[in-house]
């Protein structure tokens, strides 16, 4: 499989109310709804859900998360209520 580059911003724009999954450069990730993106890519998210090792450690509901502390951000198809095992 390859990875295509995208543009950052309309990438960002385009997940703006949508379900997203977010994981962090430490390994935590979070799901959430995507509320705002600011100039710089920090994220504000709510309904958080956060995921340690792929297991629910707690619903955090409003949370922003400084841009330099993604390592990436990914859309979550309607139907997928489920985050995937962790790699």
């Amino acid at each position: 499989w390859r990875t295509v580059p995208v543009n950052p911003k309309p990438f960002l724009l385009n997940l703006t109310g949508k379900t997203v999954i977010v994981k962090l450069k430490w390994g935590m990730e979070y799901k959430g709804y995507l509320v705002s993106v600011d100039s710089y890519m920090n994220l504000q998210l709510s309904g958080t859900e956060e995921y340690i090792d792929g297991q629910c450690s707690g619903n955090l509901g409003d949370i922003l998360i400084r841009c330099n502390n993604v390592m990436y951000l990914r859309g979550v198809p309607e139907e997928d209520t489920d985050i995937p095992d962790a790699a």
